[in-house]
């Protein structure tokens, strides 16, 4: 089951989305090279602090294809490119990181308590978000064992590790993470 989810991801993300990275379109967000043991507050902010974001949007500011895989290189992200040989894009491709969170073994808490976790644990997904260490969160629709994903866009296994290990349904064992690479197409979107 997990490999049909898994491949239908993938297949959604390279299929559904036709927004192209060209030539002088995307700017670059640059992340730490890596975030050891468990994540602080201070560990976020001080990796926080190192990621620069073009945030103009001016022609001047907006790095070529070349310049963002030098950069996403530089910050250790695992890369390749291709032709479309439709559009005759270049098409970037990134090595992301997905996350499973499946239900974990510590279930018993009082639902005050799942309330205040639950708060918990979206602020935590919102602070990923906010600091670009994640592109995408969301729940299952079902009640199976995989609750939800989030999807981490950093160079290494071990920061996405880290990353959602800290988050608060972990640590009280509500949830547990599955973290698996995942590639796709740098700049596109779902739709």
């Amino acid at each position: 089951m997990k490999k049909v989810i898994l491949f239908s991801l993938v297949i959604i993300s390279i299929f559904a989305c036709r927004k192209v990275v060209k030539e002088e379109s995307n700017p670059v967000v640059e992340t730490p090279q890596e975030v050891v043991g468990d994540s602080t507050e201070q560990d976020l902010k001080e990796s926080a602090d190192k990621i620069a974001v073009v945030k103009s949007g001016k022609q001047s500011d907006i790095q070529s294809t070349k310049k963002l895989k030098e950069s996403l290189k530089a910050n250790g992200f695992q890369l390749f490119d291709y032709v479309d040989e439709k559009t005759k894009d270049t098409i970037l491709m990134q090595q992301y990181f997905i996350v499973f969170l499946k239900k974990g073994p510590m279930r018993s808490q009082s639902e005050e308590e799942a309330a205040q976790l639950q708060k918990k644990h979206l602020a935590h997904l919102g602070k990923m978000y906010d600091l670009g260490y994640a592109d995408i969160s969301g729940p299952f629709g079902d009640n199976g064992d995989i609750r939800g994903i989030t999807i981490y866009n950093v160079p290494t296994q071990k920061m996405a590790d880290s990353l959602a290990n800290a988050d608060p349904m972990v640590k009280a064992g509500r949830l547990v993470i599955e973290v698996h690479p995942w590639w796709a197409a740098k700049g596109f979107s779902l739709r």
